[in-house]
Order: structure tokens, then sequence, then C-alpha cells
């Protein structure tokens, strides 16, 4: 094939460096998103003492936007903040837990903080987390985040 024409290499140019979307897809690399495998997993996700945002949800068109946003959203604040997703029909004691029945829903844990600390006699290896529920009317997408995390405090960058 012969070379590229001058517009060819413009959109590509204008692809690889803008950083608002531009109606094509966006190269993110490996997935960052982290699907739910079991309760286990989750609470060592929790020690290791990142934010965890986490999304319950089930099959639904809406939920395929979602998927998407989180994508976007995990690869952008990768590795400061993980990124999980949980589909409730193949889990549904874990989502049961949670006390909800509107799907999707996210919930961002963070700030480990010790039961002992509190002033209670409790066991010391017992670490709470604050949970922030975003509204489901909130802007979900990685700027949305990112401004959900400056308003309640959560670090967002890297933990020091």
């Amino acid at each position: 094939m012969g070379e590229p024409s001058y517009f060819d290499r413009m959109m590509s140019h204008l692809r690889a460096t803008c950083k608002y979307y531009t109606g094509y897809p966006k190269d993110l690399g490996p997935s960052r998103l982290i699907h739910f495998t079991s309760e286990r997993e989750f609470v060592q996700l929790l020690h290791e003492g990142y934010p965890v945002v986490v999304a319950f949800t089930i099959r639904t068109n809406l939920t395929k936007h979602l998927d998407k946003v989180l994508e976007e959203s995990a690869a952008a604040f990768y590795p400061n903040v993980k990124f999980m997703r949980v589909e409730c029909p193949k889990y549904p004691g874990f989502c049961i837990s949670r006390q909800k029945n509107e799907y999707p829903f996210i919930e961002i844990f963070h700030s480990p903080v010790q039961a002992a600390s509190q002033g209670r006699v409790a066991d010391p290896s017992i670490t709470k987390y604050s949970v922030k529920v975003l509204p489901f009317n909130y802007d979900q997408s990685t700027y949305g985040f990112r401004e959900f995390f400056k308003r309640h405090g959560i670090k967002y960058s890297d933990p020091i």
C-alpha cells in the first residue's frame, strides 16, 4: 500500500493525542476492571489500602454503558484506585448483604480505621471502612468520579 494521505495522518495523530472523546474507541490497554469472584478476594483487595469502587450490576442496556465508563475510569485511576464489578445474579449473597434493591448502584470503600481506636473494646484485627454510595443521578464518568473523590476527601493519588 502507498503512503497514507495527509488527512489520515492528521486524524491518527488527533486520536492519539486528544484527551477528549472524539467518537472513536479509546485504546485503554489491558483491562484494569476487576471482576468479583469471591468475598475473600474482595477483602484482600480492601487490605491493600487503596480506595475500591464497586459497581453492583445486572445485565441491562444501562450496564453496557456503565461497563465502558468503569473500564475507562479504571484505566485513568490505576493503580491508586481499584474498580470492581459484581454481577449480582451470579453472586446474590454478596449483593443482598448490601440491602439495596435498585440496580445498578456503586459503592466506594475507603479509609481503613482500626476498630480499637474508637474507644470500644473490640478485636484489634477488625478493620472498618468508610463506605460512600454514589447517587444514581450522579455524573458517571472519569471526571464525575474525580469530583466525587475530591468532594468526599477520598485520596485517589499515591498513598504516602
